[in-house]
This record gives C-alpha cells, sequence and structure tokens, in this order.
C-alpha cells in the first residue's frame, strides 16, 4: 500500500454502529430469503472495506460469513 492509501485508509471513520447493526440484519434477511451467495458476497464487501479503518466492525461481518458460508453449494 503506498503512502497516500495509507493515509487515506486511516483518514476513513469506522462505520456508525447502528448503521453496521442495520446492514448485519439486512444480510441475514437476504440469505434467509434464498440469496445465500449474494449476502456472502456483499458481507465479505462490507469485511474489506471495514478491515482497516474500523476492525472490530469488520470483524462482524468476518463472523457473519463463517455462519452463513457452510450453506452455499459451491
Amino acid at each position: 500500500m503506498t503512502p497516500d492509501a495509507a493515509a487515506t485508509a486511516d483518514a476513513i471513520p469506522p462505520v456508525s454502529p447502528l448503521l453496521g447493526e442495520i446492514l448485519l440484519e439486512s444480510l441475514t434477511v437476504l440469505a434467509a430469503a434464498g440469496e445465500l451467495e449474494t449476502a456472502c458476497r456483499l458481507a465479505g464487501r462490507a469485511y474489506v472495506a471495514l478491515r482497516k479503518c474500523d476492525p472490530r466492525g469488520a470483524r462482524r461481518f468476518d463472523v457473519l460469513l463463517h455462519r452463513m458460508t457452510p450453506g452455499l453449494a459451491w
């Protein structure tokens, strides 16, 4: 990562815990509605987006992914 990219990643504020809750709940509902693969892909994107600027928030999406991936058919 370049110094400019690192500075930008550090400058991104953590996601509001409430927004994280809403997204986690939305992904859980999406998976329950038969869109498990889509929910997993979105959870993975959320994890990547948060892993440097909000590791605690990212961990919640990692946990969700570990709960959901056993249900994937691939």
